[in-house]
């Protein structure tokens, strides 16, 4: 007999396949072939975190690396992007790096690029000091940066100091109030700030939103600042937007999730934000028009 959780779970990975490419390497890898071919950059992430177990470590440090020698396979050029938490840091910091250090090496081989995923703040200056210490062997590595908390303005300056690249997201972790801005308004004019010092002072950033109020600040700034930089956007997320800023000339990258864990990712991604439930819904209507 199917249980009350079980029909619920059923229902709700109905809702989240619009945003997660499936269960498997391959199937994250057919689409970010899809999205390729429509002229966009990729990212895979396989989703899981805090992991304590050196089984659980080794299984992700060997699936991305699956992922990475599997661009060429697919005839793909695609980044990837991982959380520290994935790689063992709540095992010790100095084994994070190291397993940090062996992606990066499998990477370097087929120019793939790496992005350190943001988590919650207790882990933001063990993962700056990763990535500092990483980004002075391996330049192509970038850090996100999340515009909620409220150290993100002095951390982008250290960060662009020693020419780093920056991811810069609204942030989907809860924080308090002493850490972060915790007002949409807030947070959205903390963006924008970060943004136009990213125009002004930064090149090869990435963009990281669906909010069609930061991507038309961020069109704005483009002709002020003309720089090198990308659109970020989760899949299955406003695909016609993707679509019309490509063919207006700007570069943009899905970002694409996939693993069996995606419950607890996209209770996050719903709570991050009201707004993603409205863009979820009309993404979703609009795939599905009759």
């Amino acid at each position: 007999m199917t249980s009350g959780t079980q029909i619920m779970e059923k229902v709700l990975f109905g809702v989240a396949k619009q945003w997660i490419a499936g269960s498997t390497i391959d199937e994250a890898l057919a689409t970010a072939k899809k999205s390729y071919r429509l002229g966009m950059n990729v990212i895979i992430n396989k989703l899981g975190e805090y992991h304590t177990t050196r089984h659980q470590v080794e299984k992700t440090i060997n699936e991305y690396k699956t992922v990475i020698t599997s661009f060429s396979k697919w005839r793909i050029i695609g980044g990837i992007s991982v959380k520290p938490t994935q790689l063992g840091l709540l095992r010790s910091k100095k084994e994070c790096k190291c397993n940090f250090e062996s992606i990066i090496k499998a990477a370097t081989t087929s120019q793939t690029f790496v992005w350190l995923d943001m988590e919650s703040s207790e882990h933001t200056d063990d993962t700056l000091e990763i990535y500092y210490g990483l980004f002075a062997k391996y330049e192509r590595l970038g850090i996100a940066l999340q515009a909620n908390l409220q150290r993100s303005q002095n951390d982008l300056a250290d960060i662009l100091s020693i020419g780093g690249k920056i991811r810069l997201v609204k942030g989907a972790y809860r924080e308090n109030a002493k850490t972060a801005f915790k007002s949409k308004g807030e947070v959205d004019r903390n963006y924008l700030k970060l943004m136009k010092i990213l125009f002004k002072n930064g090149n090869e950033f990435g963009i990281a939103t669906h909010d069609s109020a930061m991507i038309e600040g961020a069109t704005t700034l483009a002709k002020q600042y003309p720089r090198k930089f990308e659109f970020q956007m989760l899949h299955g997320i406003r695909d016609e937007l993707k679509l019309r800023l490509i063919k207006d000339g700007f570069a943009l990258a899905e970002y694409i999730p996939y693993g069996t864990n995606w419950l607890p990712y996209s209770i996050r991604r719903l709570k991050e934000r009201k707004r993603n439930i409205l863009l979820l819904g009309s993404s979703f209507i609009s795939r599905h028009k009759i």
